[in-house]
């Protein structure tokens, strides 16, 4: 974007952008100028910019009645660039035979600067809205009091999540201000749960575009597709191939609600600009069947590529955006299946400034609610043994991270560490005697023992003092293995991580209830506060918000060019209480 105004993000009433094609880019001469009319003040004229070789053209299209003023002097309608907005982008070339003018309709009409009926009465004579509003001005305090008021009185949350995604696509400012001063309330609906139905239903609520789509068609062009976006000045991106959308599996290409969710999260709660964010999905087919037959289906109907050809469109994305933004853009993987999870971060994290929220932000929230529990119990992590239901990327990340943890808090061996933790992955315990069949990231957690199956035998076997789900199968923490978990310990810690609500291990009174009020529990997404006895227990949630926007706030202000295991410990430490 560029602007002329020095407009601060959440009072910006109005600017002027504009795109150079990489190809002719060049810095051009530039004036500042006022468009008026003869019956008109020329002060609240509207900005314009031109570059010397189209002044004359302006004159004809203002009917020569434009006129040059200084570039330093102030103009009607600007504010102070508090944020620096406008400085960090005010370098970016103009396109030489478009012109953008700030004013009247087409303000109303654009998400980034349109500011409802909070335009003050200066403002509507600057920007020419004079008669295009209701004559009242009103504050957006009283603004985000009425929308809120408006999104409480629907009753289903995919309809608070459409409210809310149609504001976000008409008033940016008054959104972001509604979402940040009731985060608490609005965050299950613009993230996890509601955000799985909205991907479920994508193609029949769909609008208008918020990010990137990038097909096998554009095979070859993916440079120029991202050059398409509007914004220049990137400093986070997104991405996810849709085949692991959060508990749900392959939902292709209305994946996209996935990354539009999560960059919404960087600016509430990391304070990274609107514009500095880029939602993309990378549409390589999907393998669901009913997605395919789905007449409302915006993806490619096709079954999903897979080998080279999968390779291939990965590896042209991850060029041109080092290519297109720079060293430092920070590329955050989202949903992608564990067979390429893991290939893709291991590829690009050396030469990119990349990590994966499903692997390491989860691993760093999860962190965080273990070193707070251990305040809560004394001892140390070094203490307690470990056991997961679930071996895909979240897991294994999670037991990844636990085992740097104990190693940099004792100086054990890494290898030694990993001895505390046992996963259970569809076929049972990962142990010794299926090393050779085991895909190469549980290798590292297959330890001696006898085979077995069933979770609740592995719980009697291993005897663990902390039991954590990531296996994206709703209601798989049972009775038995609750009790069996409340049996062996005081306070059973018992974490229940799956997304959404519908696919969580148990529910939270379910663990409140069968260890008749003694776990300590943790969900994925949030439960309401559940009366047992005479307690009222308030669930914790291990929701990867409390990290990665911070995450990538930290990366992007130390101007990092790569994600280390050290990042990922401090953040979990810093967030624990």
């Amino acid at each position: 974007m560029f602007s002329l105004n020095r407009s601060a993000f959440l009072n910006n009433p109005a600017s002027i952008s504009g795109s150079f094609p990489d190809k002719h880019r060049r810095i051009l001469p530039t004036r500042v100028v006022v468009a008026g009319s003869s019956n008109r003040d020329k002060s609240n004229g509207s900005l314009l910019m031109a570059t010397d070789e189209s002044t004359a053209t302006l004159k004809e299209m203002r009917d020569g009645y434009a006129e040059v003023v200084d570039p330093k002097s102030g103009v009607s309608g600007g504010v102070q660039d508090v944020y620096g907005e406008d400085t960090a982008t005010e370098d970016q070339p103009v396109t030489p035979w478009s012109v953008s003018v700030a004013s009247g309709y087409s303000l109303l009409r654009d998400p980034h600067h349109n500011k409802g009926l909070a335009f003050s009465e200066k403002e509507r004579n600057s920007h020419y809205l004079r008669g295009l509003l209701p004559p009242t001005v009103i504050s957006q305090e009283l603004q985000v009091k009425k929308m809120l008021h408006n999104i409480r009185q629907y009753q289903v949350p995919l309809q608070k999540y459409m409210a809310m995604m149609d504001l976000q696509e008409r008033n940016q400012k008054l959104f972001y201000k509604l979402l940040i001063d009731n985060v608490e309330e609005l965050l299950p609906i613009v993230y996890t749960p509601t955000v799985g139905e909205a991907c479920q239903k994508y193609g029949s609520i769909y609008s208008r575009p918020q990010g990137v789509f990038i097909s096998l068609k554009d095979k070859g062009k993916v440079l120029e597709v991202l050059r398409n976006w509007p914004e220049k000045n990137i400093q986070v991106i997104v991405v996810t191939d849709g085949e692991r959308i959060l508990g749900l599996g392959d939902l292709g290409c209305h994946g996209m609600g996935i990354p539009v969710g999560k960059l919404s999260l960087y600016t509430a709660l990391g304070g990274i600009r609107p514009s500095a964010c880029l939602p993309v999905t990378i549409d390589v087919g999907t393998n669901n069947e009913k997605l395919l037959d789905d007449e409302f289906y915006i993806g490619l109907r096709q079954k999903r590529a897979i080998g080279q050809e999968y390779a291939e469109l990965l590896h042209e994305f991850m060029t041109a955006v080092k290519q297109n933004y720079g060293e430092r853009i920070l590329i955050q993987f989202e949903d992608f299946a564990n067979h390429n999870a893991f290939d893709l971060l291991e590829k690009y994290g050396t030469t990119h400034l990349v990590f994966n929220d499903d692997i390491q932000g989860t691993a760093s929230v999860v962190l965080a609610g273990l070193i707070s529990a251990m305040k809560f119990l004394g001892g140390s992590l070094a203490d307690q043994r470990f056991l997961f239901l679930g071996a895909g990327e979240a897991g294994t990340g999670i037991a990844e991270l636990i085992a740097l943890e104990i190693s940099k808090q004792t100086n054990m061996p890494l290898e030694e560490t990993r001895k505390k933790i046992w996963l259970v992955d569809s076929k049972g315990l990962i142990v010794s005697s299926r090393l050779e069949s085991l895909q190469h990231f549980k290798k590292p957690w297959a330890h001696e023992h006898e085979p077995v199956k069933e979770l609740v035998d592995a719980v009697n076997a291993i005897k663990p003092t902390i039991l954590i789900g990531t296996s994206g199968q709703g209601r798989t923490f049972t009775k038995e293995v609750v009790e069996a978990m409340a049996s062996l310990n005081e306070k059973p810690i018992i974490f229940s991580l799956s997304n959404p609500t519908s696919q969580s291990e148990c529910t939270a009174e379910e663990a409140y209830t069968w260890s008749q009020g003694r776990a300590i529990f943790a969900s994925g997404s949030p439960f309401d506060p559940f009366e047992y006895g005479d307690n009222v227990f308030v669930p914790g949630q291990a929701n990867n918000a409390y990290i990665f926007p911070g995450l990538g706030l930290g990366l992007i202000m130390s101007g990092a060019i790569r994600v280390h295991d050290d990042m990922l410990l401090a953040a979990g430490e810093s967030t624990s209480f």
